[in-house]
């Protein structure tokens, strides 16, 4: 526990706490005994909550709710989507090859359903956004699909949507967006103007583990569904819905429309632990870049291991991440962090980094707390208390 007795939780970006308003719809749901597949009352009822539910994520993305298709998560929605057979006006259409970014979240940049030998991981500048050039030289090669994880899951990087998408016009390359991270933290209405799917994660905005969904444009390219079964999601993904968790998902991209225009809020505190941690250490920041989330921060010492520093703040009742949740448990290095050394970033990838991320719940005192104990680890990890020695 820390010092005023209770833990402080500062890794939104694994997953959000779940909203109380989310709780009261998700119990609520579970009393709907209905299939809403079915005729009668019961499931109608059911069905109604499930279209109540679609529109609001609809609303989220700026889309039409006819064009969600509900699934198990993103990962399940990546593997849909990532996938070289469309559908258009019952016509098949083959993308031949995939690019993905090298510091993608691992169910984009590990390519779906498209063969290896298909896939490419196209290099990122040292602000963590894709090399232009890059991007150019493989989408001038022919048809083809991007996807691309719009927000980085372990440093916040954003990548400039508006120049992908001109490339991708301008090449006839589609385009699917994670925007898993940036929903609910900023605005995501603008990003169906340019992809054909955009991918989402319900307990990324403080709504239940278990479901996610995919928006599709409203323009009938469709990717060959992942499940086969029965007719649910317009066929686009068989099995009955979650419906409870389904309807929290739903609450909860309501209020992340509405959260997102906060922003302003997480970027105040987010600015006042930049200044904070620069009193003793400038150099910890992992760089960002000119567009990043507004309540994600990475930080590095080479002479702090991220791993061990997550276990003493652990212990100080401090929660944070060593790293992407995906890739909680593995050996070796951050993919996101390799990938930023071979672009020329100052970074030693095996000693890892230390990712903050926090919500509208997160206070001033929560931010200080964790700046104090990151500040004593410090200190004694790097200068064995000695500030002249760092």
């Amino acid at each position: 526990m820390t010092a005023f007795g209770r833990r402080i939780y500062l890794d939104y970006n694994a997953s959000a706490p779940l909203l109380p308003e989310v709780r009261e719809a998700l119990v609520v749901a579970l009393d709907l005994v209905g299939n809403p597949s079915s005729v009668h009352f019961e499931g109608r009822s059911a069905r109604a909550a499930l279209s109540r539910a679609r529109g609001q994520i609809a609303e989220l993305v700026g889309s039409s709710p006819e064009n969600v298709v509900f699934t198990s998560g993103a990962s399940e929605a990546a593997a849909t989507c990532l996938t070289p057979n469309w559908l258009t006006a019952g016509v098949d259409v083959v993308l031949p090859r995939l690019a993905v970014l090298d510091t993608d979240h691992p169910c984009i940049r590990d390519g779906g359903r498209f063969p290896a030998a298909t896939v490419i991981r196209l290099p990122v500048t040292a602000d963590g956004i894709v090399d232009p050039q890059a991007l150019e030289d493989w989408a001038c090669l022919g048809p083809g699909l991007l996807a691309i994880t719009l927000a980085n899951s372990e440093t916040g990087v954003i990548q400039p949507l508006d120049s992908i998408a001109e490339i991708c016009r301008r090449f006839a390359i589609r385009l699917v967006i994670d925007a898993v991270q940036m929903a609910g933290r900023l605005s995501i209405a603008h990003c169906l103007e340019h992809a054909n799917a955009v991918i989402l994660s319900a307990h990324k905005i403080g709504g239940p583990k278990g479901t996610g969904a995919f928006v599709l444009r409203s323009d009938g390219f469709r990717p060959a569904p992942l499940i086969l079964g029965g007719a649910q999601e317009k066929r686009q993904r068989a099995g009955t819905e979650a419906l409870p968790l389904i309807v929290g998902f739903g609450m909860a991209a309501e209020l992340a429309t509405v959260r997102a225009q906060r922003h302003q809020e997480l970027a105040v505190l987010k600015n006042y632990l930049r200044a904070r941690l620069a009193t003793f250490d400038a150099s910890l920041l992992v760089n960002q870049g000119e567009l990043a989330l507004p309540q994600t921060l990475a930080l590095h010492h080479p002479k702090l291991r991220a791993e061990t520093v997550q276990i003493a703040l652990d212990l100080e009742g401090i929660a944070v991440s060593a790293g992407s949740a995906c890739s909680s448990g593995k050996i070796g290095a951050s993919h996101v962090l390799t990938a930023l050394h071979r672009a020329g970033v100052r970074i030693d990838p095996d000693a890892g980094a230390i990712r903050v991320s926090f919500g509208l719940e997160t206070s001033e005192r929560d931010i200080e707390t964790f700046a104090a104990a990151y500040e004593r680890i410090w200190r004694r990890s790097v200068t064995g208390g000695n500030p002249k020695a760092a």
